[in-house]
């Protein structure tokens, strides 16, 4: 027997949300903005990330896995929401997220070497 989702008022509710967020990004100026705020976004967690990681030293190698858990799991989202009849916003959003985090963390590493 599959495994059926209920539809609760928050499911209901957070799909509402998803395509308001695709009509109002359906301007091309607006998505481009939406995107770049998510990517600097992403791009401030992954800094922040890789400053505390860096002044504190204490758990380096438990931070880089936990963020690896956390990048995987927004790339197996990406394949969920493909597959799924979403609008692409939602996966464009989680992709710039995923590409700023990445990108932070990256410049903080060089900075740190």
């Amino acid at each position: 027997m599959p495994l059926r989702i209920q539809k609760t008022v928050l499911y209901k509710s957070s799909a509402k949300i998803v395509d308001r967020l695709a009509n109002w990004a359906a301007n091309p100026w607006r998505r481009y903005s939406l995107l770049v705020i998510i990517f600097l976004i992403g791009f401030l967690l992954g800094s922040s990330l890789g400053m505390i990681n860096g002044v504190l030293a204490l758990m380096d190698p438990v931070g880089a896995f936990i963020v690896l858990i956390f990048l995987e799991i927004l790339i197996k989202a990406r394949f969920i929401f493909l597959k799924s009849k979403k609008p692409k916003i939602i996966i464009l959003v989680f992709d710039m997220f995923r590409i700023g985090l990445s990108y932070g963390l990256f410049s903080e590493g060089l900075k740190l070497l």
